[in-house]
């Protein structure tokens, strides 16, 4: 399909470095994790809890495991591969995980079809490419809460879920806003510009201001992973990018702080205008 720009044109980013697997982020969220063969096998037989991520060890050698490889594929659930210093992390130091734990989601997911179909002329959503740390996505939460925003869309892959930690940090606000996950952003970015709603992403070098922005027109916020801003065909794939100047030493905010600067100003936006009307 075409690529549709309604906006000013992206100004395009140097290929970002390939994400390597970040096992402190797995370390915090131990607090949801099973481990050991049996136990995970269980677990996903039962299926009586959700399953965020079936995680590995490389090199693991126990005969069982293919079998959940192969239970987990069955059931789509993320199988990732760690370094065993990943699983001791999760489970302890002192502890039989086998090679193998299971991270569980601390709340449902929706379907994107269910945060999109009930959508109105005000929609306000937040994609998030590829945030990692369960206390960023907790707070990004509890903005998107406190904005009325109509829900949140992450990617499958290379980025944190629904995790205990996640829940924690979001101050309930996992219990109200919706999250969907999503195969491919690029893919949502397009059935979000059919359904007429303007994708704006984030980059420190958009030549146009957050506040220059019309917010009061249905829009999608797109933020990025820490440290790594947007991947750089999700950001020449959005319609406008814009940006937070800055004016200290640092060059950019936490993702939840971009997040509440500028959903707030889309907010402000909004009610003026009804004020106007």
């Amino acid at each position: 399909m075409k690529k549709k720009f309604r906006g000013r044109e992206p100004k395009s980013r140097n290929e970002e470095p390939r994400q390597k697997y970040n096992d402190r982020r797995e370390e915090q969220r131990s607090n949801s994790a099973i481990y050991g063969v049996l136990p995970v096998l269980e677990l996903l037989r039962a299926k009586a809890r959700r399953i965020d991520k079936i995680i590995i060890a490389e090199g693991a050698r126990e005969h069982r495991l293919s079998e959940i490889v192969e239970t987990a594929r069955e059931n789509d659930i993320l199988v990732n591969f760690a370094p065993r210093e990943t699983l001791n992390r999760i489970a302890g130091p002192n502890a039989n995980h086998q090679g193998v734990a299971a991270l569980a989601a601390a709340a449902d997911y929706a379907s994107s079809d269910e945060i999109l179909d009930n959508l109105n002329d005000n929609a306000l959503l937040l994609v998030l490419d590829g945030v990692e740390d369960p206390h960023n996505l907790g707070a990004v939460l509890r903005v998107a809460d406190c904005t009325g925003a109509d829900g949140i869309l992450i990617p499958e892959r290379r980025a944190v879920g629904l995790t205990e930690t996640v829940a924690k940090s979001s101050a309930g606000a996992v219990e109200y806003v919706k999250v969907a996950k999503v195969a491919n952003l690029n893919r949502l970015i397009e059935e979000l510009k059919e359904r007429n709603i303007w994708v704006v992403g984030t980059s420190v070098d958009a030549p146009m201001a957050y506040t220059d922005w019309d917010w009061t027109r249905p829009c999608a916020l797109v933020l990025g992973g820490e440290g790594k801003g947007l991947h750089r065909l999700v950001a020449e794939n959005c319609d406008v990018l814009v940006k937070i100047p800055m004016y200290g030493k640092i060059d950019s905010l936490n993702v939840s702080v971009a997040a509440g600067v500028i959903l707030f100003e889309a907010v402000r936006q909004r009610a003026e205008s009804k004020k106007g009307s």
